[in-house]
């Protein structure tokens, strides 16, 4: 993420300092860089501080730029400059409060996490300001850490950029559980041997990294700094011999499940590689090493074949085959004589995999208690064969059995992984993305490892109904060896005092039932007077686990437009949504909203297919523009790219970007290739979906759609096609016949005898496929619904607001 502040009209001066030992040509030094992070059963609370002075004489940048763990969320960014601090909230505040005070009056699980909502991997901060200005930069972050390869791994990107006469990281893990071992890798290089001090307890521990000005520097005489890595606290906890540990406090309960003394399950496992010629080189050479020492790695009772594929798909066997040592290395044969060349034809070597697990099942060559999966393993998009992308998942997902997970490696830079990681995800599997480089054979092995010990299947989670509620997930599809399942709620603690679970799953041998019993105050002693420990570590768990939900739901109800253009307004009364479309032509600009009174306009532009189907060319919106005018900021969103204007003052980002840019507490926040939200001093927020076709699509073209929350405060005079919508009381009446043209107006009521019911597609949840939502169609333009003809909502600009509506 990136967020760029401007020339803020700080004019203090420091006194002069003397710390020229750390201090750069451009006479910008760093006085301390902090990061401390505590580690509370697996949640991690981080927060890193740089300190930063310009002794230059002249005005320029401070940059605050760090890696942030994929993953985890942004709860806090403040910067204090000579004394004065700007706070920066990530989320969209009243939104978020909104989101959650309907959720808990419809009973639904709420929680408010501020979530950095992009997912983002790099936060940039960037302030231009006067000479002997002093900027104290302060994020926080939490994550959960998550169990892979039997390890948990604490992974800190430490990156200052230069010489800090003041460096630390303090890290302290507090788990209830026991530490079973803590040790932190020499991860940033033999230069820092030895400077890391751990101390461990039965249940804490302690890590420091403190090095001096002079041990952070290349060299003796080197002015750049060596610290420019990750530190990396790895440790694991104590296990009992039992189905898991629940951990209670404070109204809400954790249930963590790791067991590893158990017999593999047998695989059924096929893999599907890429020998396309985009393949050739470097990226073959590593999948075929990788691919030796993954055969190597089967188990007698394993089953398994290889499927590669370019224009073509070719089986090395037809059938399954059991990972004797024989058919194990003819395997490595066939695998070291591939010569990658041609096309790409993905659709049909999955179905050829799918074919292939669906007729051993059918012939009785699979074991009950096995487990099957596909691992593809690709570096392109598809150019032979199918090359629709949706068709591609749509056809998986039809054939594929509900007992096979697919597990995707995206090889390389270019590699559209985003449709691999919907593939995987689809389908109960994972995906990772491998860079093409030295490291692939690595990455491949490593990835393998992780999904090559299936311990359990059908794994479910059971807790008494009347002692707990909002639990999440409880039912897994498999269980790995070396990772870790956990499953949270909130549990009634004022009337029970224990908390019981019985998990059920398939076992190598046998069904396999597991009971605990736990206390739901044995571990307020422990907590309370641990004082690094965070009191509320169970409820941050819980709201975690659920984010993905709640934010899925966060845009739920809204006011949106899509393709065609086509409406869909939500009546919150009636809890009905009406849809109607604008035949309108390419190169028109609509206006959506119009509201002089809070200085708010959006238009969207017109633009056409590549050419008619059945005598009709579809529109779609190409182009929208924002225009706050009470802050005189601009904001136009196309197909390629996100600009903010202000007066002469511009600024871009495009699509390929994860970043946002502030001005004038106006955010705007860009998810790759998938989204943009516009958040107005937290008030008010709009969302801008991007929907990408197939370049060489004969008929369809890249559009935009956007869709507005119902807790954006407009005033009463808004107007627009969807304006007016927003602030009518509207009360639908179902209508009772279908045969009525028009639709009237009596009073607030809605009376709509012609409307059909049928469905529309809301692309908020699932931006590829598209979500089905009841809609009640109004005809002929909403005719009827809109005030006018909808020629009335035509603009000259893209800024314009509506003269005299």
């Amino acid at each position: 993420m990136q967020v760029i502040l401007h020339s803020l009209p700080i004019s203090l001066r420091l006194p002069p300092q003397t710390e020229a030992s750390v201090e750069g040509d451009d006479k910008v030094s760093i006085q301390s860089y902090r990061v401390h992070s505590t580690i509370t059963s697996r949640l991690a609370n981080t927060m890193i501080q740089s300190k930063v002075v310009n002794k230059a004489k002249h005005a320029q940048s401070l940059v605050f730029d760090v890696q942030i763990p994929k993953g985890a969320f942004i709860h806090n960014f403040t910067m204090n400059v000579n004394g004065i601090t700007f706070t920066s909230s990530i989320r969209e505040k009243s939104a978020a409060r909104q989101q959650y005070a309907q959720a808990r009056a419809r009973g639904k699980a709420a929680g408010i996490v501020r979530s950095s909502a992009l997912d983002m991997e790099n936060f940039k901060a960037e302030l231009n300001v006067p000479g002997g200005t002093k900027v104290q930069f302060e994020i926080h972050y939490q994550e959960v850490i998550q169990r892979k390869l039997g390890t948990y791994e604490h992974v800190i990107p430490l990156q200052p950029g230069r010489l800090a006469k003041q460096l630390e990281v303090d890290v302290r893990i507090i788990e209830p559980q026991g530490l079973r071992y803590v040790n932190v890798p020499n991860s940033l290089g033999d230069h820092f041997a030895g400077i890391t001090t751990l101390s461990k307890g039965e249940k804490k521990a302690h890590v420091s990294f403190k090095p001096t000005v002079a041990q952070q520097r290349k060299c003796p005489t080197c002015s750049a700094t060596a610290v420019d890595g990750n530190f990396v606290v790895a440790y694991d906890v104590r296990r009992e011999a039992k189905a898991g540990e629940l951990e209670i406090f404070n109204g809400y309960f954790i249930h963590y499940f790791a067991p590893d003394n158990l017999d593999p399950l047998p695989k059924n496992i096929l893999f599907v590689i890429d020998v396309s010629g985009s393949m050739w080189g470097l990226k073959m050479k590593q999948t075929v090493e990788a691919m030796k020492t993954i055969l190597g790695d089967l188990r007698p009772d394993d089953l398994f074949s290889i499927i590669d594929f370019n224009h073509n798909v070719r089986n090395w066997r037809d059938d399954l085959v059991a990972a004797t040592p024989s058919q194990m290395e003819d395997a490595k044969k066939y695998i070291q004589g591939i010569h990658p060349n041609g096309g790409t034809n993905i659709n049909e070597a999955l179905l050829r995999a799918i074919f292939i697990l669906k007729e051993a099942s059918r012939l009785g060559m699979l074991d009950p208690n096995s487990v099957s999966m596909i691992i593809l393993v690709s570096d392109g998009d598809p150019t032979v064969g199918e090359l629709k992308l949706t068709t591609i998942q749509k056809n998986v997902k039809q054939n594929i059995p509900d007992d096979v997970s697919l597990f995707s490696l995206g090889i390389g830079f270019d590699v559209d992984y985003d449709f691999l990681e919907r593939l995987a995800h689809e389908n109960h599997g994972t995906a990772q993305r491998i860079f093409g480089n030295q490291e692939t054979s690595s990455q491949m092995k490593k990835f393998y490892n992780k999904v090559s010990t299936p311990l359990l299947k059908n794994v479910e989670f059971n807790y008494p109904r009347e002692s707990v509620s909002d639990v999440t997930q409880n039912s897994f599809h498999n269980y790995f060896g070396g990772s870790e399942i956990v499953v949270a709620g909130k549990v009634d603690s004022s009337n029970v005092q224990h908390l019981q679970s019985v998990i059920t799953a398939t076992a190598a041998n046998a069904g396999l039932v597991l009971e605990t019993l736990e206390d739901v105050e044995g571990l307020d002693d422990f907590l309370k007077k641990e004082e690094h420990a965070d009191p509320k570590f169970t409820e941050k768990l819980w709201a975690y686990l659920t984010i993905n939900q709640l934010l899925a739901e966060r845009w739920g109800e809204m006011p949106r437009v899509d393709n065609d253009p086509h409406f869909i307004i939500h009546l919150e009364k009636s809890q009905e949504n009406i849809c109607f479309n604008i035949d309108s032509e390419p190169g028109k600009i609509l206006n959506l909203i119009s509201d002089p009174d809070s200085g708010v306009a959006v238009n969207g532009q017109v633009i056409g297919a590549k050419r008619h189907e059945n005598k009709k060319l579809s529109t779609y919106f190409g182009k929208i523009g924002f225009y706050f005018k009470n802050k005189g900021l601009k904001v136009e969103i196309s197909t390629e790219t996100i600009t903010l204007k202000d007066g002469s003052y511009s600024t871009s980002l495009s699509w390929s970007d994860t970043g946002s840019i502030i001005r004038k507490r106006l955010l705007v926040s860009v998810k790759k290739d998938r989204k943009v939200t516009i958040t107005m001093d937290t008030e008010m927020s709009f969302l801008v979906l991007l929907h990408r076709v197939w370049k060489k699509h004969p008929v369809n073209v890249d559009f935009l759609g956007i869709y507005l929350p119902p807790t954006n405060q407009f005033s009463s005079s808004v107007h627009g096609l969807i304006g007016k919508a927003l602030c009518r009381p509207w009360r639908f009446r179902p209508p009772s016949c279908i045969t009525c043209p028009t639709c009237n107006i009596i009073g607030h009521h809605l009376c709509c005898s012609f409307c059909c019911s049928g469905m529309q597609k809301d692309y908020r949840g699932d931006r590829v496929f598209g979500t089905k939502v009841h809609c009640w169609f109004v005809h002929n333009s909403g005719k009827g619904f809109v005030d006018g003809h909808y020629k009335d909502y035509l603009v000259p600009h893209l800024y314009s607001f509506l003269k005299n509506p």
